[in-house]
């Protein structure tokens, strides 16, 4: 098909959004995107169509209909093509990033309540155009309900599991509390991650972990291998009732981290850490157990508390030799949700304190969905499972 030049895109954009408010961001961003890529496709010539220059590396041919399904809604694009190929449009993912840079940042301007001098700075920076406060606050409405959407969406096998947890300011009733964060992550039958859910919420530890736990089984999960995480406060025995049959691994950065409170003296430090890694680098869980016995009794008459603290939580991280060796160095940490985690640190760090847990939940889980999002897109599998591998 033909698609002619139109030098009143932006005009044209603004129309949309002065006319239809949120209601216009579809179609606004479909004209952004198909002039984007116009003038990308320019570039990448060296000139415009039917431009007779002697530097041009091609030609221009035409367009290709695709259609492109944002969380927005269905976007009708125009390819732009040349002659010999070679070229693809990279304002498509910039422009699906840029969506996702959207709502989190609308998750942020609703929890921090910026003003709309402000809330029009930020939207014009990111889509090149304004809106209304009223537009924003009607679009961080359909966010929330898309956020719900997608914590509640239904799960499905996924064989091993990570969790975790940390603890965000929340004022409730006036006061400033320490409301904990649950996350979970998983990996499922065709070694692709994913975000699973998240729980926002001020109670007791055990009951938060049991809620949470269920919640994530009433939503289909199930096929679960392994669990694996740091020795949470309420963990263990909430996952012993919801999950009784699955083995757990504990986190064995962790365990090394909560070797360093049992230790004498400073000078030790590096010492034990090598003991206990070469205890958990070993090649099989007999030679494991041997390398501990020998910790153990290494460490009996110089740091008594260690020796016993090695010999009672070390086992714990030994799970892990129960299943494929080629997947111990993704499964025996939880060092992938930490990462995510500091992640979202650094973006509540900047509201502090949170006004009250739902506003908590509404950005964490923002920033978890963009995640989850991104991770789905990622050709590579983050394991190999051989039943899976085709």
């Amino acid at each position: 098909m033909t698609y002619q030049e139109d030098d009143t895109a932006n005009e044209k954009i603004y129309e949309l959004i002065l006319k239809d408010g949120i209601d216009g961001l579809v179609p606004a961003i479909q004209l952004l995107l198909n002039e984007a890529m116009k003038l990308e496709r320019n570039k990448y010539l060296g000139g415009k169509p039917y431009e007779r220059l002697d530097d041009r590396t091609d030609y221009a041919n035409g367009f290709k209909n695709k259609t492109l399904a944002l969380k927005s809604g269905i976007v009708d694009l125009n390819i732009p093509q040349v002659r010999q190929g070679g070229f693809y449009p990279s304002i498509l993912e910039k422009g699906i990033r840029s969506e996702r840079a959207l709502k989190v940042t609308l998750a942020d301007m609703y929890v921090q309540g910026v003003s709309t001098r402000k809330v029009k700075k930020i939207m014009e920076k990111l889509c090149g155009f304004n809106v209304s406060s009223t537009s924003v606050s009607r679009a961080a409405k359909l966010l929330d309900e898309e956020l719900d959407r997608w914590r509640n969406r239904e799960l499905g096998s996924f064989k091993y599991i990570y969790f975790d947890a940390r603890y965000e300011k929340v004022r409730i009733d006036k006061q400033v509390r320490d409301s904990g964060i649950l996350i979970a992550i998983g990996i499922d039958e065709f070694g692709k991650r994913d975000v699973l859910g998240v729980s926002v919420e001020l109670s007791e530890a055990e009951v938060h972990w049991r809620k949470f736990m269920e919640s994530l089984t009433k939503r289909g999960l199930h096929g679960i291998e392994l669990i694996t995480s740091d020795a949470h406060s309420g963990m263990k025995a909430a996952r012993k009732a919801v999950f009784p049959s699955v083995p757990w691994q504990r986190c064995q950065f962790h365990l090394q981290q909560n070797a360093q409170k049992y230790i004498p003296k400073k000078s030790m430090k590096k010492g034990v850490a090598f003991d206990i890694r070469s205890v958990f680098d070993a090649p099989n869980l007999v030679e494991a157990e041997r390398l501990l016995k020998l910790t153990v009794k290494k460490y009996e008459s110089i740091a008594s508390n260690l020796a016993d603290w090695m010999e009672s939580n070390i086992p714990e991280g030994f799970s892990v030799f129960a299943f494929s060796q080629s997947h111990w160095k993704r499964i025996r940490t939880s060092n992938m949700l930490e990462r995510l985690n500091r992640e979202i640190k650094k973006r509540t760090r900047v509201v502090g304190i949170f006004p009250n847990e739902d506003s908590a939940l509404r950005l964490i889980s923002a920033m978890l969905m963009e995640t989850s999002e991104e991770w789905s897109l990622e050709e590579q599998r983050y394991l190999k499972f051989e039943d899976s591998d085709g």
